[in-house]
């Protein structure tokens, strides 16, 4: 399955389906690598504004950012 990262300038919020053939976007083997690919693009100044795959799956920015937030918080308390 492949997930394509769809990303945008800061400030940019949702995308409507008519808007998705403009973007720019990333493809990757694994969710995991997606959201991977979305924290590095949000050190850039970037943002990931959808994360989908053709199985139906959909991350909108709301829920990259908590999915992001999450994993952060569980990579700092793995390291103590």
């Amino acid at each position: 399955m492949t997930f394509k990262v769809y990303s945008g300038p800061p400030g940019a919020d949702t995308v409507s389906p008519f808007d998705k053939d403009r973007l720019l976007y990333k493809e990757f083997p694994s969710l995991d690598e997606a959201l991977s690919w979305a924290g590095h693009i949000k050190e850039t100044g970037r943002v990931a504004l959808l994360i989908e795959d053709e199985g139906g799956t959909r991350l909108d920015k709301r829920e990259i950012a908590a999915a992001l937030s999450h994993r952060d918080a569980h990579s700092a308390r793995g390291a103590l």
